[in-house]
């Protein structure tokens, strides 16, 4: 056991042999939170007293264990005390959540900092530096997942040779494909994911040259197979594929993508429009004070989080004591979220807009 103190908390960290039938475990996850996202309401005994309602959210958000607060805030009926009526809306991406946001069919998004802020340089460019608030224009709710150790890894075979990051150099990666950002195969070694960019840091940071990495696109469900076949070199992965690689190839980590200056990075935000922001300013303070508070409460206690896992996926405990889980923050930090973007810069995966228009501060909803 190693206890490692992360920004002022002490988060125990197991490194533990995982068994085959974790996967399936996270499969049910998945499938429980599609099910549950279809629900309406702010959670709770819809028969049960309580205050008028005062606003109406739509969120969107994808399956995994970053968004695990909102569900613990919407099975506990916090939103429905605040009076507030919450409908969460599953999505497959990120790309399929900006563009019903852009078109008003949801209110928040839960998504990828990467994507969100490559999305607001485009329409930066586009604009010429001046967003109007037809135009996607978006403020950030709330910081709602960050980076811990062994959450985001590039994984190889063993006996592959590949150990050390210097092993890397010329071989092919395999990660999930590109949803907002583009991926061109004339310059397999561009970043394009957060993930990606994360990982070209740490490569960076271990004098490996970056352009010396071919990503190679994968399907989430194809990484597992590809590796297993050779297609590829190794994996970047984040839960739960790093479960089954791990419990089904004996995948061992080569390194670690959340590390030196990606230490903590922040993962996922909740983004809305600025305009939405503008006309239901008290609504959306509400709905976040009620999602910070379930950030807290998961932050200060894993197993609240595991519990909510186990309680509305069907884990077991000792597949939900297994995962590997990150930062729930409840405060948004301009200065880490920047570094998402400075990151973004110094690799090329953003447009070529003025990295001060691109301003963390100035997109902060207060």
């Amino acid at each position: 056991m190693r206890l490692v103190l992360i920004g002022g908390r002490t988060a125990d960290h197991r490194r533990t042999g995982r068994p085959a039938r974790v996967f399936a475990g996270i499969t049910a996850l998945l499938a429980g939170l599609v099910a549950v996202a279809g629900c309406t309401g702010g959670g709770g005994s819809s028969s049960a007293a309580g205050p008028a309602v005062t606003a109406n959210i739509t969120v969107a958000e994808t399956p995994g264990v970053g968004d695990a607060p909102l569900f613990m805030a919407f099975q506990q009926g916090l939103f429905r005390k605040a009076g507030i009526n919450v409908h969460i809306v599953n999505y497959t991406s990120t790309r399929l959540e900006l563009r019903d946001l852009r078109a008003g069919r949801v209110d928040v998004a839960f998504g990828d900092y990467a994507d969100m802020f490559y999305a607001q340089a485009q329409a930066l460019k586009q604009a010429n530096g001046q967003l109007a608030k037809s135009s996607l224009n978006m403020v950030v709710v709330a910081d709602g997942y960050d980076a811990e150790q062994n959450t985001m890894e590039v994984l190889a075979l063993p006996g592959s040779g590949i150990v050390i990051p210097k092993n890397l150099v010329g071989k092919s990666i395999g990660t999930a494909p590109a949803e907002v950002m583009p991926h061109s195969v004339t310059t397999q070694s561009l970043p394009y994911s957060l993930d990606t960019v994360a990982t070209q840091s740490v490569l960076d940071n271990n004098n490996v040259n970056p352009d010396s990495i071919n990503w190679q696109a994968l399907p989430s469900q194809a990484l597992i197979s590809d590796l297993a076949t050779h297609h590829v070199s190794a994996i970047l992965a984040t839960e739960p594929t790093i479960f089954e690689a791990e419990s089904e190839l004996g995948a061992v980590p080569v390194l670690d993508s959340c590390t030196g200056a990606t230490a903590n990075l922040p993962l996922y935000g909740y983004f809305s429009l600025r305009s939405f922001a503008d006309k239901n300013h008290a609504g959306l303070t509400a709905f976040r004070n009620v999602l910070v508070r379930a950030q807290a409460e998961a932050d200060a206690s894993s197993s609240l989080v595991r519990n909510t896992l186990e309680g509305s996926e069907g884990m077991s405990v000792q597949d939900a004591s297994l995962l590997t889980i990150g930062q729930f923050p409840t405060t948004v930090n301009s200065i880490d979220l920047q570094r998402v973007i400075s990151l973004m810069f110094f690799f090329n995966a953003i447009p070529s807009v003025n990295e001060n228009q691109l301003s963390v501060q100035s997109m902060i909803f207060h």
